[in-house]
């Protein structure tokens, strides 16, 4: 896009400016490892997804570019489960990752779909995703360690945890705040409330102090911090939006357009779907100051990365004696 195209203070924002900060962090971190050779992440693809598989390539190359040790193990769905728990209990395996969807929304014996019983089949130790039961938990009740001394971390979901980055990237987030209020005073609309992307990152949104509206199908509710309320019935998708500095998109059809004219003056719109979500040319022709960031895949890579480096420093003896995190973490 030409600049002359673009409204006054509008940019668009690419995912290498967020990622590679934390790219060359790793690299220093791996650098000082014995070996100079960081701790190994096992993918797990059960499925023929396209999408699915360009992830583990863009995986491959980014952890083989920084000395992480990555192996794609592709399994047949109903072997999974089996395969999962070998590497649960695997002293050479530092992450588990599973490439969704695997079952899509087939029902579980064990209540649910089958996709949230195999999250939550990974062990917490190598729960690279943080989409478990343990660090689900610790994110819905703003738990950010996961000892009473505070020296380990717990893991976030990488595709929300890249999205917070990349705002306080664009320096959003208040960071002359204590932690849990830099975000005071913000309003977030983000679509989509899926358990991988829309839910968590709406809490992790709330936990640091923004009020964020989660608009899904047929429903809106509004996120603040450790509250889930529902807003009167006459809220609209357009008023959260207008009222929002932050928009996060992630519907996963090229048949839903966010409408341009209900982005105010500044905000910054995040895609997080496959699929643009909105006419972008016209959002930073039309809409002043906006920054848009139409990708986030190179930034949650990153975040990846960060979080396997995360279990490795938080559980590395207990991974080397063969423990597998079940049934409980410490």
């Amino acid at each position: 896009m030409a600049t002359t195209e673009l409204a006054p203070g509008s940019r668009k924002v690419l995912a290498d400016e967020v990622a590679q900060p934390f790219r060359q962090e790793i690299r220093d971190a791996v650098a000082k490892m014995e070996g100079g050779v960081g701790p190994k992440l096992v993918g797990f693809l059960g499925n023929n997804d396209p999408a699915a598989r360009q992830y583990a390539e863009w995986t491959a190359k980014a952890f083989a570019a920084d000395s992480l040790r990555f192996e794609l193990r592709e399994v047949e769905e109903l072997a999974l489960e089996d395969e999962l728990e070998k590497a649960n209990a695997d002293p050479e395996v530092h992450g588990i990752m599973i490439y969704y969807p695997v079952f899509g929304q087939r029902p579980s014996f064990f209540g649910g779909s089958h996709d949230d019983y195999l999250r939550d089949t990974v062990s917490a130790y190598k729960d690279v995703e943080g989409l478990g039961h343990y660090y689900r938990k610790a994110l819905y009740r703003n738990q950010r360690f996961v000892d009473k001394e505070g020296s380990r971390k717990c893991v976030l979901p990488c595709t929300p945890l890249a999205v917070i980055k990349t705002l306080e990237h664009l320096e959003v987030y208040d960071s002359s705040l204590p932690v849990g209020e830099r975000m005071k005073g913000k309003t977030a609309t983000v679509v989509n409330r899926s358990e991988v992307v829309g839910r968590p990152l709406a809490a992790m949104l709330a936990n640091d102090g923004a009020t964020v509206y989660s608009v899904d199908i047929d429903s809106i509710h509004v996120f603040r911090r450790g509250k889930l309320e529902v807003p009167p019935d006459d809220l609209t998708p357009e008023a959260a939006v207008k009222a929002s500095d932050i928009v996060i998109l992630g519907v996963p059809t090229d048949k839903y357009k966010l409408d341009v004219t209900w982005v105010k003056e500044g905000a910054v719109v995040i895609n997080v779907a496959s699929q643009k979500n909105i006419d972008d040319k016209a959002l930073l022709a039309e809409r002043p100051g906006v920054r848009w960031v139409p990708l986030v895949g190179k930034a949650t890579v990153a975040m990846l990365e960060r979080n396997l480096l995360r279990l490795h420093h938080n559980f590395a003896e207990e991974v080397a004696a063969g423990h597998s995190g079940h049934p409980t973490i410490l």
